[in-house]
């Protein structure tokens, strides 16, 4: 149940997180244009800003540098150029290598940055071979305008704001500011041109490349602006000084060419590109405030969001966990209330009840399943089902031990029946039996005597299994051997069954009744499921802990699986359930072995079969062998001899034995049916044959026991029938002489 309470609260908490989390991704988004906006602060103040005075330095330096080449002299005014280009480049670099950069730049961003970083490096290469005069004017160029660019490439990957409008007018006057790079290159081109006095090879035709990119680059652009930024870069555009600059592009393409001079000179096209360059900066400038200022209410608004997400959002976020805990608090208790109702009635009421009943005891179902109030609210509702299901359980468990108590009680009755039919049949077969003269009736009656005693098993197991106990009881103690006797008596191929020694040992009359029908169960089971041509052999011993009797078979044998199966439901029998018909004999042997403290067990035999081992308490055995048993050695040599015709004659004496009368009003006693023995067996027991075959074998006993072996000699068929005739009345008189003295043994009891 705590596992259970756990998973309620996981999924408590598990609403909460996901609370949290939607707070926290509403609130992030938010901060990251906040975030944005203090990266593009961050990035301007680092990168952009002290980059304008650098795009400056590096323009001029590289007008310069190109008018040097041309006219192969140094210019006075190079140093000063230089130093300040080092000077703001070293501003510039300070700033932009700042950790502060660094957390705000992608790192596409800090790539760039690493590539401008090393092409403003490589000035110092370029300068020493301008000074040395080993590259021209174009290559100089191009060191510069690299440089140049990697500049530009690092405005387009910054960040910026979550705001179409103002990020593409940002943009847009990012590529203003490359048009006037372009320009600018135009006029390095055209100076180093007008020093040199002439265009040099090729130079003409980039010019005019060049003029084209810068006007096609700055119309396109303008036209992108918002039409109140496009009116003052229309009015920069139709301005003198752009009119004059294109005047001069104009006469320069087309009245320039290659390998002659310019047609402009140099004091016309320096104040022609320094006004128009400057009055562009200053419009591009002029334009980035506006942007600026276009910003500075998103970024008003974007704070505002901030803190209603951030602030309102956390404070909402709260509530919701603490009204949360305290609703699950409120749930929990009224599930584990109800939990705990559901044990106490699955764990003690309802057992109890079933017990009660059990025992014969009246149960009140609205007393035993008392109403249980949980509130008017969801929680509520679940309380009255489970109040409906626990009346239900309760009536159920109460018809259901009713109707199993039926059950038992037509059991009972059914087997008492048959065990009073029974138990006349076989009183009515006992004297018919003394009657009967001839051999092949007396063979019958002995079969249908077996049948009867299997027919009083079954009844008996009827009564096993409606929880009474069977009539059949003895007052005496029994040989051992006589109740693994009876035992095969009650089994149908008993035929197959090979008695070992049993020693001495006898058995309380209080147990021979249920061990009799134990080891009948058992060792039918053990003939059932071994081939036909095989036997079982049953023998015993005295053991420290009483006495054991192994039943082995040379069957198919059983899975390991199968064998603790089966001997956890004979140490521990289950509730008999009418649908568990499979195991029958297992269910009435472990109820049996229960009775009287019996242990029974199976396991594999070395023969492949299945042994079943059947250990009797030493409260329940009694040993019989004398105190003193002399040696082998010393018994005398015909002892082998005398013992065979004892085992040659048990069987007729068992025939002259009544079967003794039991406590209870129903006669049962080990029966030997319609068995005598004719020969041995490889252990030394005999061979159960029917009755009309005994003669040769008694004759041969009674021979040997009247004449010395030597002597042997044919009996006569008129011999045979006078011994057999003698036998036959000294039963009926022994059986009569034996019934007589029971019933003056019960009368004195009785008196």
């Amino acid at each position: 149940m705590r596992l259970r309470n756990s998973r309620v609260r996981t999924k408590v908490v598990a609403l909460l997180l996901s609370l949290a989390a939607l707070w926290g991704f509403a609130a992030w988004v938010t901060l990251r244009e906040g975030v944005n906006l203090l990266f593009v602060n961050t990035f301007d103040q680092g990168v952009a800003q002290p980059s304008d005075p650098l795009v400056l330095a590096l323009q001029d330096e590289r007008r310069a540098t190109v008018v040097q080449l041309a006219t192969r002299r140094p210019l006075p005014d190079m140093a000063g150029l230089r130093a300040k280009t080092d000077q703001t480049r070293a501003h510039f670099e300070n700033l932009a290598r700042g950790d502060d950069v660094r957390f705000a730049s992608s790192p596409d961003t800090m790539k760039r940055l690493d590539e401008l970083f090393g092409l403003l490096a490589g000035l110092t290469d370029i300068r020493k071979a301008v000074d040395q005069g080993r590259i021209n004017r174009e290559q100089a160029a191009d060191g510069y305008t690299r440089a140049l660019d990697a500049i530009f490439r690092t405005y387009f990957s910054v960040a910026t704001l979550d705001d179409d409008e103002i990020a593409k007018d940002a943009r847009t006057y990012i590529s203003l500011q490359r048009a006037r790079e372009v320009l600018s290159q135009e006029d390095a081109l055209l100076a180093g041109a007008i020093a040199a006095g002439r265009f040099g090879a090729g130079e003409h035709a980039k010019f005019v490349q060049i003029v084209g990119a810068q006007r096609f680059q700055t119309a396109e652009q303008v036209g992108e602006l918002r039409p109140s930024d496009r009116a003052h870069f229309d009015t920069l555009l139709e301005s003198d000084a752009f009119t004059r600059l294109r005047q001069a592009e104009n006469a320069v393409m087309e009245r320039g060419r290659t390998l002659e001079a310019p047609p402009v000179t140099a004091d016309q096209w320096k104040q022609t590109t320094s006004v128009a360059l400057g009055r562009m900066m200053d419009e591009v400038l002029a334009g980035g405030d506006r942007v600026v200022e276009r910003a500075t209410p998103v970024a008003l608004g974007v704070i505002v969001r901030l803190v209603l997400a951030g602030g309102l959002g956390l404070v909402a976020v709260i509530a919701s966990i603490v009204l949360s805990i305290t609703t699950a608090r409120r749930l929990i208790a009224q599930l584990e209330k109800l939990r705990d109702a559901a044990h106490q009635l699955a764990d003690e009421r309802l057992p109890g009840v079933v017990e009660r009943l059990a025992h014969g005891e009246k149960v009140d179902v609205a007393k035993e399943a008392p109403p249980l109030e949980f509130g008017g609210d969801i929680i509520g509702q679940v309380g009255q089902a489970f109040n409906a299901v626990q009346e239900t359980a309760i009536r159920t468990a109460v018809e259901e031990a009713e109707l199993r108590q039926s059950i038992r009680d037509i059991l009972l009755s059914l087997a008492r029946r048959t065990q009073s039919l029974v138990h006349r049949q076989l009183t009515l077969l006992d004297v018919m039996e003394r009657r009967e003269t001839d051999a092949e009736e007396l063979k019958d009656l002995f079969r249908v005597d077996h049948l009867a005693t299997r027919m009083r098993r079954n009844a008996e197991n009827l009564i096993v299994l409606s929880g009474a106990t069977p009539a059949r009881a003895w007052r005496r103690a029994v040989p051992m051997v006589d109740v693994v006797r009876g035992a095969l008596a009650e089994v149908e191929d008993y035929t197959r069954v090979t008695i070992m020694p049993m020693g001495q040992v006898d058995l309380t009359g209080r147990a021979v009744g249920d061990v009799i029908h134990l080891l009948a169960e058992v060792i039918e089971n053990a003939v059932s499921f071994s081939p036909p041509y095989t036997v079982v052999q049953v023998g015993g011993h005295p053991v420290a802990s009483g006495y054991a009797i192994e039943i082995e078979d040379r069957g198919l044998g059983m899975t390991q699986e199968d064998l603790d199966e089966a001997n956890a439901r004979i140490l521990n029998p289950p509730e008999f359930n009418l649908s568990s018909t499979a195991r029958l004999g297992l269910y009435v042997v472990s109820r049996l072995a229960e009775r009287h403290g019996i242990r029974v067990s199976l396991k594999s035999s070395p023969y492949g079969g299945t042994t079943a081992v059947v250990l009797l308490p030493s409260e329940l055995v009694i040993d019989d062998r004398p105190a003193d048993i002399p040696p082998a050695e010393q018994l005398p040599e015909a002892l082998p001899r005398l013992a065979e015709v004892t085992m040659l004659a048990a069987p007729v004496a068992q025939l002259t034995r009544r079967r003794p009368e039991p406590e209870q009003d129903t006669p049962v006693a080990p029966r030997v049916p319609e068995a005598t023995v004719t020969e041995f067996t490889p252990s030394g027991l005999p061979f159960r044959v029917p009755q009309a075959s005994i003669a040769p074998s008694l004759r041969d006993a009674v021979d040997d026991l009247a004449e010395p072996e030597e002597e042997d000699d044919e009996r006569s068929p008129e011999d045979i029938m006078r011994i057999m005739g003698s036998f036959q009345s000294g039963t009926r008189r022994g059986r009569s002489d034996a019934a007589r003295k029971l019933q003056q043994n019960e009368e004195g009891d009785d008196r």
